[in-house]
């Protein structure tokens, strides 16, 4: 009997989802573009988690959570390999690039982070801005970029701290499979163990966890200081220009590097997401965020200065490059502490990445678009325990098998439409929402000044006229100008929080530096893009939809039908 009711149960959840298949035109439109206000998105969504997340982070933990997540990241895994091969010396002018664009895109996330803090970052953001689809692409995309960059950088822990025990082939400790296919034949099990050590950590607490952060991340910086200072003191500034220049690649060559280098860039918005957890998220999140950018620029530019002096360009080892270049100037006890410093970094940047991933996926069940268990906050640690385990298993599931290769440049694409798309959101949610003006003006503005970084960025990628990046440009100029001089001046949250100065410029050339850049990455980054794109869209009409036009929609039915219920109860008792 059981067996008959179970598959009679089964039969009666297959129909009912074949019914919400045929509606899917219908859900759509009720639901794509529908948007939350931050009153709604702070109190309403946030309950659905159950406990609340414990406020016990103060600025200090958030510029620590920042410059932890972002310093080993890139500098350890990127710089190599950009230096080697695009940039050359000059790879720390294409850090500054990538800086001021990360820079312009953290004032973004910092005034949408002050006015909604809540959890979901630039998910939160975008769905309050544009609707649920634009909210859900965007989170998709953060969450891929996490996933992915933390299963790369956990590679990298294998490379250097095999170097800190002496050993000088950065693969000793994986296991080659010969059945597998090239780059992804590689298995690397300390970096699935690091994973789940950490995934258990970031489970019990945040503010455990944030300490930890603390304390690794400052005696990451002092790391960073030896590795300048010696660099400086054992390097020459004449292999800053030898063999064939400071930039050998010439000015493509940097703006090709700064595209890759801002993979380094990602952890800064893993502030934004502990918003639920801070204490004064007013004051805090502003130094956090920016605070967080502004250091760990200036330290990923005089790094990258110290491992170019060292070593001539051309013979940067493109694999665990600082401590190869330490056992090129005859240090080989350096080169195993670099490797220990390094291996330490690399962690830290994982606390801080995956405590930001987990945060993501919580908030994106909360809205109903993934299953709401991965929404669920444990009352005791105050956690997303689900969301936690749940990406700590499918990162690790990656790292065993691929190599950083293949993944890195689809994030920095994925990395660069989203602060994309969090810039645009924020000229239209000041100059339409918060004013209450017409969108169609702003709406223009926006199209033309994308359409305008796009032409002026293929002109210069196809090498074409001169005069057409000029007037590109000038025509970006004229119509941001143009658009602060017609558009209502929105002092609304001026007056009471921190906002973005000198609207609308900065996220206009946030825009602009972020088309710019993602015009230079390879076609095979846009083609894999374009799959990645497509699975998560399908994934929205099949399921997303359904479940947010269920939780939403017929919940408010629901709710005024009862309403009407109610009320002709109260009729016909008075009559």
């Amino acid at each position: 009997m059981s067996n008959i009711h179970t598959a009679t149960n089964n039969m009666k959840k297959l129909s009912s989802y074949l019914h919400s298949l045929s509606q899917t035109p219908h859900r759509l439109r009720k639901r794509m573009l529908a948007t939350w206000t931050p009153d709604e998105e702070f109190n309403q969504v946030r309950h659905r988690s159950g406990a609340d997340m414990k406020r016990k982070l103060k600025w200090y933990d958030l510029v620590a959570l920042g410059v932890g997540g972002m310093l080993g990241v890139g500098v350890f895994v990127t710089t190599g390999s950009v230096a080697l091969h695009h940039s050359g010396p000059s790879v720390f002018i294409s850090y500054i690039i990538a800086g001021v664009s990360a820079l312009l895109s953290s004032l973004c996330y910092t005034e949408f982070a002050v006015q909604v803090p809540v959890a979901g970052g630039a998910f939160s953001y975008l769905r309050l801005t544009f609707g649920e689809f634009l909210g859900y692409f965007a989170g998709a995309n953060i969450l891929m970029e996490y996933v992915f960059s933390n299963a790369a950088v956990a590679r990298s822990f294998t490379e250097y701290l095999s170097i800190a025990f002496g050993e000088s082939d950065p693969n000793v400790w994986r296991v080659e499979v010969h059945g597998l296919p090239k780059d992804y034949n590689m298995l690397d099990f300390p970096a699935v163990v690091l994973i789940l050590l950490l995934t258990l950590c970031l489970c019990h607490s945040t503010k455990e966890s944030s300490v930890l952060n603390l304390i690794m991340t400052a005696f990451h910086v002092i790391f960073f200081g030896f590795i300048i200072i010696a660099g400086y003191c054992n390097g020459s500034a004449k292999n800053l220009v030898n063999p064939k220049g400071l930039a050998p690649f010439g000015v493509r060559g940097v703006l090709d590097g700064a595209a890759i280098v801002y993979f380094s860039y990602i952890g800064y918005d893993s502030a934004s997401t502990m918003a639920e957890e801070v204490k004064d998220p007013f004051k805090s999140l502003p130094i956090g965020i920016v605070g967080s950018v502004l250091i760990t620029t200036l330290l990923y530019c005089l790094m990258a200065v110290s491992l170019c002096m060292m070593v001539p360009y051309n013979k940067i080892s493109e694999k665990a490059s600082y401590s190869m270049a330490f056992l090129k100037i005859g240090w080989s006890w350096a080169s195993n502490f670099v490797g220990v410093g390094a291996s330490l970094g690399i962690v830290a940047s994982l606390l801080v990445a995956m405590l930001g991933q987990a945060r993501y996926l919580c908030v994106i069940g909360r809205a109903r678009l993934v299953p709401s268990w991965l929404a669920k906050v444990h009352p005791s640690t105050g956690t997303p325990l689900n969301a936690t385990v749940f990406l700590g298993v499918c990162t690790a599931s990656i790292a065993l098998f691929t190599e950083l290769d293949i993944i890195i440049e689809l994030i920095s694409i994925g990395t660069l439409m989203v602060f994309y798309m969090v810039a645009n959101a924020l000229i239209y949610r000041r100059y339409v929402i918060t004013s209450h003006a017409p969108p169609f003006h702003t709406l223009l503005f926006l199209f033309l000044l994308s359409l305008s970084a796009l032409c002026f960025s293929i002109a210069w990628k196809f090498k074409q006229q001169w005069w057409g990046l000029l007037l590109f440009g000038a025509f970006m100029i004229t119509i941001t100008a143009f658009f602060q001089h017609v558009a209502p001046n929105t002092t609304t949250m001026a007056s009471t929080h921190w906002s973005v100065p000198f609207m609308p410029w900065p996220p206009a050339m946030s825009i602009f530096l972020n088309v710019f850049l993602m015009t230079t990455l390879k076609i095979l980054s846009f083609q894999r893009f374009a799959i990645w794109a497509c699975l998560i869209t399908i994934f929205y009409v099949l399921y997303g939809v359904h479940s947010t036009y269920e939780a939403e929609e017929i919940a408010t039915d629901q709710v005024n039908s009862s309403a009407h219920n109610l009320q002709s109860k109260v009729e016909i008792q008075v009559h």
